[in-house]
């Protein structure tokens, strides 16, 4: 039986070392999914409940496993179902490749069923490389380029193959005019290195620092131990984006956690009070958490020139790879003996921590959210890889949630969008699938579409070599992140028609679905909750019913935030009392002695 370009297509990826796709099946890819049939599912079609959860997965597994991530879907509704998961890689900078099918060559222009322009489509998104194979010879080198191309940029590239050409002979391309050859398949790894006069005067800048600042984002991953030299080199503290939450772990006495709204207060301090910063493979946008501008003279490291410079007024930009600029500019780092700054630093860690434990303690109408992150915290395996999805959860993965050990963790960081907690988790499985998974999830993306896969996650879970996946449920009835951002950004209360979410069993759901499923109402019960779903020997659920009205408070409440909440309150928010109760209790325990 001649080979086909599907059967071809195949071959390919598994030379480039690709052990599965994440898709949905649709008559647009017929003639690559039989391909998969006669190569005995090598590598495994992964069979996701919707288009957008494939793209989400192969975005969690690009994440955690630091390889390609690859999706595919048909032509037309499944194509543009995609969307959504390859703006999650583009804005969070992550490999993946897409490939869709594409209406039969003899009907373009037809108008004919499901035929949609996707070149236009995915023009922005696949804006690094997007290409449409019209004759087989094509395909090997668009393949290379788009996974090449996608490794390289640290982006989203797409292949458009029509359903007629999946199921032609293959024939290679020839030695002649017009046919692209390919080279075997290999991505080089160049280390960037600025050149020495620039890392001179980077250490310049630091040395004459006293009060060093260190911002570490993703691209830093790579060089913690290197950013760990520096740190104990300037007596700086290091504060960390939301997607470099994992670069460095969360028991280093000098590491403030997170930055931002949902960052913490020694973070917010180390920013206000620095005289000097490094952000190290950052790109946090919000500038307001930033030194004022003029009071600290700044450097910057990231391996891609066209996003240096952009958040802050840095005096010196160092365009290189995180790890090798860092070891090149040690050496002309000074010691800095007075260590007074540090001591500072780490006294407002260490009373941070004490104040998150207090918040997490409190009562709440049932459960403190706070709470269930940090009974987490105390349980959680030093291997673990954690996902969290888009919403008010989003806060207690970010302030609460310790990091140590091997862990990893991440979210849609830039693109922010509800939905890819449960499929990232899906993906980091594939990723590593001897290590525990937990995704972090509120209830309405539960109802979004998290619901959905965990048939995914059923399905799949026993070719993992440790089957623990964890899935903890944020039941509140509410599209809370949303409620709180009406109340302290416009001053409107709760509107119950859009927010309110109605009443479902998340437990009862995954217990038919042959989860370990627990349902929790009461504080008392988390801890053997977590104990029960880490020990399971199978994935397991957390259905916890929580208090909407705990208020994730940023570490800097401005004026016009709190004005906005009086207002909101006054104007009849249908759960006014309760929230001043709670929000007055939460923000006790951060500025009161104890």
């Amino acid at each position: 039986m001649a080979e086909t370009v599907g059967d071809y297509l195949l071959e390919r990826l598994r030379d480039w070392g690709v052990e599965q796709v994440f898709a949905y099946p649709g008559d647009g890819i017929n003639g690559i999914v039989a391909s998969f049939g006669k190569a005995d599912n090598q590598p495994r079609f992964v069979q996701t409940r919707h288009e957008e959860m494939a793209a989400f997965s192969a975005v969690g597994y690009a994440k955690f496993s630091g390889k390609v991530g690859v999706c595919m879907a048909t032509s037309g509704p499944g194509a543009i179902h995609l969307l959504n998961g390859l703006y999650d890689a583009k804005l969070d900078h992550v490999p993946v490749v897409a490939i869709v099918g594409q209406t039969a060559r003899s009907a373009m222009g037809g108008s004919y069923q499901q035929e949609v322009d996707l070149q236009p489509l995915y023009k922005d998104v696949a804006s690094e490389y997007l290409v449409e194979v019209n004759v087989a010879e094509q395909l090997p080198n668009a393949l290379d380029r788009a996974i090449r191309t996608a490794m390289a940029k640290r982006a989203p590239t797409a292949l458009i193959i029509p359903t007629d050409l999946q199921e032609e002979e293959y024939s290679p391309p020839k030695h002649v005019f017009k046919q692209v050859p390919s080279s075997p398949p290999s991505v080089p790894h160049p280390v960037v290195i600025p050149p020495d006069d620039e890392l001179e005067h980077a250490a310049d800048v630091l040395n004459a620092g006293e009060k060093v600042a260190i911002l570490v984002g993703q691209g830093a991953r790579n060089a913690a131990a290197e950013v760990r030299e520096l740190a104990e080199l300037t007596g700086a503290g290091v504060a960390k984006a939301l997607l470099g939450k994992d670069v460095l772990p969360d028991d280093l006495p000098y590491v403030t956690g997170s930055i931002g709204l949902l960052g913490t207060r020694p973070s917010y301090e180390l920013m206000r009070d620095c005289d000097t910063l490094l952000i190290v493979g950052s790109n946090f946008p919000y500038t307001q958490f930033l030194p004022e501008f003029g009071k600290a003279r700044a450097v910057q490291i990231d391996i891609d020139g066209g996003m240096i410079g952009m958040r802050y007024p840095t005096e010196v930009n160092l365009v290189g790879e995180a790890k090798g600029t860092l070891r090149a500019l040690l050496p002309m780092v000074r010691r800095k003996e007075d260590r007074a700054w540090r001591d500072k630093i780490e006294s407002n860690v260490a009373g941070w921590w004490e104040v998150m434990e207090k918040q997490a303690m409190l009562d709440a109408d049932p459960v403190n959210p706070m709470r269930v992150v940090w009974e987490l915290s105390e349980r959680i395996p030093e291997n673990a890889i954690v996902t969290a999805d888009s919403g008010s959860s989003t806060n207690w993965y970010a302030r609460d949630l310790k990091f140590r050990g091997r862990m990893r963790g991440s979210l849609s960081g830039t693109l922010a969008t509800m939905g890819p907690g449960v499929p990232y988790a899906i993906g980091a499985k594939f990723a590593a699938p001897d290590r525990p998974v937990i995704a972090l999830v509120g209830d309405g993306a539960m109802q979004m579409n998290g619901l959905a896969e965990l048939l995914t996650i059923r399905r799949y879970y026993q070719l993992w070599t440790d089957p623990r996946l964890v899935v903890c449920v944020f039941h509140n009835n509410d599209l809370n992140q949303v409620t709180w951002e009406l109340r302290a950004m416009s001053g409107s209360p709760k509107f119950e028609e859009s927010q309110a979410l109605p009443e479902f069993s998340y437990a009862e759901f995954a217990r038919s679905a042959g989860f370990e499923a627990v349902a929790v109402d009461s504080p008392d019960q988390l801890g053997t909750a977590w104990d029960r779903a880490l020990a399971a020997d199978r994935p397991a659920l957390l259905d916890v019913r929580c208090d909407p009205e705990v208020p994730p408070i940023p570490p800097h409440a401005t004026f016009e935030q709190m004005k906005s909440m009086t207002e909101a309150v006054l104007k009849g928010d249908p759960h006014a009392w309760h929230l001043m109760v709670q929000g007055a209790k939460t923000k006790a325990e951060e500025l009161l002695p104890h």
